[in-house]
């Protein structure tokens, strides 16, 4: 029985774009559900209409979402929706999910919670996931990365010939990791051996003292250890560092951010997930073609009471299926939302594209519910506390 009196655990995932925050924190809602205690979900975007948010409902885990801007500007729409979880279903979890393309979350996030709210909130250690790919780009431009087709170049030559994130987007990434309690490089199951290895090492060179760990959220590889590490109780999000805001909002700004939702309806039945590929798979091609950099991108499809997921976590990745539906639907209402650093009007207009591509090889039609792009403003914290935590 979840005692009204104890505070709530939360917990604070974080990660840039596409580092797989979200099948991480499936995996844990999954986990503690079958440990008996009750979890509550908190999805952040800075638009509405949010793929995670509808994929954590479709798999059954009780959702809050925070729209409109980062949990850090929304400080209390975040405290708000947590409570209303708490009056609904008294869950004994919260896993928080920030924006991808935030930082500085330890001194606008954590302390605040922990300073204003001390009673109610018992705050685990701050994990930060890390995505491979960005990681060989940003952190280390000189290593030798393993090619899939071809033999080694370095990060730098990959980098200059196939794009890549402005410094400020690099700055953001290195702040996230900088506040962190823990790194967690995540998709492992994507690398060698030998390459997760280089890897750890390259992390560890640049937060040196830093607890590193590796994961694979998918297939659940190192996952025990990401629990074990939840589960240690202390101060945490107390590294104090200097944050410039205006290259954290050139940062921000450089991506276009686009959420849309459609309703697809077909004469008979098709295949969901690969009509969800076909998309997905659309756009990287009219992405590549821009030289845009793709920080990420989902497409949901729901209907029928199926649901399946497709994304995109880079330029050079290809378009996958991450959740499966595995179904032949006739109707299905998808959701797409889209983090690229391109401008917002040409975004929406591959987007637009591309769907109704899709739609017409499908033979079916598609009606535009709502469309948002936009590049994110400049972040303006309702607390910044920058003193640790007594």
């Amino acid at each position: 029985m979840n005692d009204e009196h104890r505070a709530l655990r939360f917990i604070l995932l974080g990660g840039f774009l596409g580092a797989g925050k979200s099948t991480a924190i499936a995996r844990l809602a999954r986990h503690y559900q079958q440990q008996g205690q009750r979890v509550g979900i908190v999805t952040n975007d800075q638009a509405t209409d949010l793929v995670d948010t509808n994929s954590f409902r479709s798999q059954g885990f009780d959702v809050g979402e925070v729209p409109g801007a980062c949990f850090c500007c929304n400080f209390r729409q975040l405290t708000d929706t947590v409570a209303q979880l708490q009056a609904a279903s008294r869950p004994d979890v919260i896993l928080a999910e920030p924006v991808g393309s935030c930082t500085d979350l330890a001194a606008t996030v954590i302390r605040p919670l922990q300073q204003l709210y001390a009673a109610t909130f018992d705050v685990a250690p701050y994990a930060v996931l890390l995505k491979p790919h960005h990681a060989w780009r940003i952190l280390e431009g000189s290593r030798p990365v393993s090619v899939p087709g071809g033999g080694d170049e370095t990060a730098a030559a990959l980098g200059r010939a196939r794009g890549g994130f402005s410094p400020q987007a690099a700055y953001i990434f290195r702040k996230q990791l900088e506040e962190a309690d823990v790194i967690v490089i995540n998709r492992i199951d994507e690398l060698k051996p030998d390459e997760a290895a280089r890897l750890e090492q390259v992390v560890r060179e640049h937060h040196p003292g830093v607890p590193v760990l590796r994961m694979s959220a998918r297939t659940g590889a190192g996952f025990e250890a990401l629990v074990e590490l939840l589960a240690q109780r202390g101060r945490f999000g107390q590294r104090v560092m200097e944050v410039d805001y205006d290259a954290y909002a050139a940062g921000e700004a450089e991506l276009g951010w686009l959420n849309a939702s459609v309703q697809v309806d077909a004469g008979q039945p098709w295949d969901l997930d690969r009509w969800l590929l076909a998309v997905v798979d659309q756009l990287r091609q009219m992405l590549e073609a821009l030289d845009a950099e793709t920080a990420h991108l989902k497409v949901i499809g729901m209907g029928e009471g199926a649901y399946g997921v497709a994304n995109l976590i880079s330029r050079d990745a290809p378009a996958e299926l991450s959740l499966a539906s595995r179904a032949q639907i006739s109707t299905a209402h998808v959701v797409v939302n889209a983090r690229v650093a391109i401008d917002p009007a040409v975004l929406q207009d591959a987007v637009t594209q591309a769907v109704e591509k899709a739609c017409r090889d499908q033979n079916a039609t598609c009606r535009w519910q709502q469309v948002q792009s936009l590049r994110p403003g400049r972040p303006v914290p309702t607390h910044r506390i920058l003193a640790p935590t007594a």
